[in-house]
C-alpha cells in the first residue's frame, strides 16, 4: 500500500508512519469494523484506518485541526474504503456507542474515554504517550477498568549521512498502552497456575512452590 499524503500542516506533529504502522497492527482493523479516533489533528491515523476498516469516526476538538483532517482526507481520498465522518467534538461526549476500534492520539480527558469504551465493550483500544509520568497514569487507568493487555515501549532512529557514513537521530520514544473491553473477564494464566502480570512477568499464586 502506497504512503499517505499528508500536505497540510495541523502546526502538531503527525503520527510518525513507523509509530502508526504498530498502531495499525495493533488495531487489526477489518472492512466490518467502525474505528474511531480521538484527537485526528493532521488525520494520519484516521486516513490510514480508512483504508482498513467499514466505517471511521473521526473527532478533533480544535476546528482548524478538524479541517486539516478534512484536507489530508481529500488528497488520499482515491485510497479510501471507509464511510468517513468528521466530528468536531470533545471526548468522550462526542464518541459514538458502536465502536469495534478506539486510538487515543492524545491524553486529554483520556479516563472519561476510558470509561465509555469500557462501558460500550470497545474490542480494541490503543492509546499513545510520549511522555513517561503520563504513560504512568494511563496504564494505572487502563489496569483500573480491567482493559490492559499490553504495554509497548518503542523508539525509531533515521538514518542520516555524517562524514560519509550514517549516523542516527533517534525520535521521541513512544509508550503504547493496548487493551479491550471485551476481554476484560478472561483469565490471563495458563495451566501451571501462573498468572500473567500486566508488565509481561509473571506473579506465582500465594502459597505456591516459591512460598
Amino acid at each position: 500500500m502506497a504512503p499517505i499524503a499528508l500536505p497540510h500542516d495541523a502546526k502538531a506533529g503527525p503520527t510518525k508512519a513507523e509509530v502508526r504502522a504498530v498502531t495499525l497492527s495493533k488495531l487489526a482493523l477489518g472492512a466490518d469494523d467502525h474505528f474511531v479516533e480521538v484527537g485526528s489533528c493532521t488525520g494520519a491515523v484516521t486516513i490510514e484506518a480508512a483504508r482498513r476498516a467499514g466505517r471511521v469516526t473521526a473527532l478533533e476538538r480544535k476546528p482548524e485541526r478538524l479541517e486539516t483532517t478534512e484536507k489530508n482526507l481529500a488528497a488520499n481520498e482515491d485510497s479510501l474504503r471507509a464511510d468517513v465522518e468528521l466530528r468536531n467534538a470533545k471526548a468522550p461526549d462526542g464518541l459514538p456507542d458502536d465502536a469495534d476500534a478506539l486510538f487515543l492520539g492524545g491524553s486529554r480527558n483520556f479516563e472519561g474515554v476510558l470509561d465509555r469504551a469500557a462501558a460500550t465493550g470497545v474490542d480494541r483500544i490503543v492509546m499513545n504517550v510520549s511522555r513517561l509520568e503520563v504513560a504512568g497514569r494511563a496504564a494505572e487507568a487502563f489496569r483500573k477498568r480491567d482493559l490492559l493487555e499490553d504495554v509497548v515501549q518503542f523508539q525509531v532512529s533515521h538514518g542520516y549521512e555524517l562524514a560519509g557514513a550514517t549516523s542516527f537521530d533517534a525520535e521521541n520514544p513512544v509508550y503504547m498502552l493496548v487493551g479491550s473491553a471485551t476481554a476484560a473477564d478472561d483469565e490471563s494464566g495458563d495451566e501451571t497456575g501462573e498468572t500473567v502480570a500486566a508488565d509481561g512477568g509473571s506473579a506465582r499464586d500465594e502459597g505456591g512452590a516459591d512460598g
